[in-house]
C-alpha cells in the first residue's frame, strides 16, 4: 500500500500484468492459427450430418486415397527405419573423413521446399532425366507411379530416424557394447542383441514422426504423382483437387480424418514417451 501512496507500482502488480498480458497473446495466436481453422474444417465436413460425412470418406475416390496415404507412409517408415539406423549408427560409431558434412546433409530435406525436393527427383528419375531414361528404356516406371512417390517420401522424412536414433546412440554407455565383444560377441550380433534393444525409444519416436509427416506430404508428392492421376493420388492431392473442384465438404471430410488421424499419432508418441521417462 505504501507503494500505492507513493505513486508507485509494485512490482507483483507489474509482474502479474506481463504474465496475462503474454498469456492472453499466446491465446489469441493459437485461436487464430490452431483453433480456428480446424474448427472450419469439422463445420464443413458436418453440413450435409453424420450420414453426408459418412458418404464423402466412403466414396471410392476418397477411400482409394486414404489407403493409398497408408501404404506409402508404411513402406516410408519402413524403408527409413532401416536405412535411418544405418545411418545414425555411422554417424555416431565412427569417425572418417567428411563426416561433418555428411551429418550436415542429412538435414537438407528438412532445409529444402518439398517442391523443390519433388522436382530434383522428376529431373533425376523422370522419363527425360539422367537414370529415368535407363530405367524408361527397359520398361520400368519409376516417375508417376507408387515407387516415385515412396522415393519422394523417404526422401522428405529421411531425417527423423536417423536424428532420433543418433540422439539415444550418443547418450547410449560403451561398456555394455564392449562387455559383449569382450564375452565374443561379433559386431553384428552386439548391433542385434545390445545396440538395437538399447535405441527402441528412438526407433519409435523416429518412426512415428515419419509416418506422420509422410502422411500429410503435398509438395514432393504433388510433383512426382503424374497429374492427380488417382491411380497415385494421395490423401492430401485428393483434398486439393476436390477444394478445386468446389467440393469444399468431400475436401474437409477427408481432412478431418486425415488431421485426427496424425494428431492420434504424435499425441500416442507424447503419452509414449511420457510414461518411458
Amino acid at each position: 500500500m505504501k507503494e500505492f501512496k507513493n505513486g508507485l507500482i509494485p512490482y507483483k502488480v507489474i509482474d502479474h500484468a506481463i504474465k496475462y498480458s503474454l498469456v492472453g497473446l499466446v491465446t489469441g495466436f493459437f485461436l487464430l492459427l490452431i483453433l480456428f481453422p480446424l474448427s472450419s474444417m469439422f463445420v464443413y465436413s458436418s453440413q450435409g450430418g453424420l450420414l453426408g460425412f459418412i458418404s464423402k470418406i466412403t466414396s471410392p475416390a476418397a477411400l482409394f486415397s486414404l489407403k493409398f496415404s497408408l501404404i506409402v507412409a508404411f513402406s516410408a517408415t519402413l524403408c527409413n527405419v532401416a536405412i535411418g539406423t544405418i545411418v545414425a549408427h555411422v554417424l555416431t560409431k565412427y569417425d572418417f573423413p567428411g563426416k561433418k558434412a555428411l551429418d550436415a546433409f542429412v538435414d537438407l530435406p528438412i532445409a529444402v521446399p518439398t517442391a523443390v525436393a519433388g522436382f530434383t527427383l522428376l529431373l533425376l528419375y523422370g522419363p527425360a532425366g539422367l537414370f529415368g531414361k535407363y530405367f524408361s528404356e527397359r520398361g520400368i516406371t519409376l516417375m508417376f507411379a507408387f515407387p516415385g512417390i515412396l522415393l519422394a517420401h523417404i526422401f522428405i522424412t529421411f531425417p527423423f530416424v536417423v536424428r532420433s536414433v543418433s540422439a539415444v546412440l550418443e547418450r547410449l554407455e560403451k561398456k555394455y557394447e564392449e562387455v559383449a565383444r569382450t564375452l565374443g560377441a561379433s559386431g553384428f550380433q552386439t548391433f542385434i542383441y545390445v545396440t538395437l534393444p538399447s535405441i527402441k525409444d528412438g526407433l519409435l519416436a523416429g518412426s512415428i514422426l515419419t509416418f506422420a509427416r509422410s502422411l500429410g506430404e503435398f509438395g514432393a508428392t504433388i510433383m512426382v504423382s503424374g497429374n492427380l492421376a488417382m491411380r497415385t493420388q494421395t490423401a492430401p492431392l485428393y483434398i486439393f483437387s476436390r477444394f478445386n473442384t468446389g467440393d469444399i465438404q468431400g475436401a474437409s471430410a477427408v481432412a478431418v480424418v486425415l488431421a485426427v488421424l496424425s494428431f492420434s499419432i504424435l499425441y500416442g508418441l507424447k503419452y509414449f514417451m511420457g510414461e518411458s521417462e
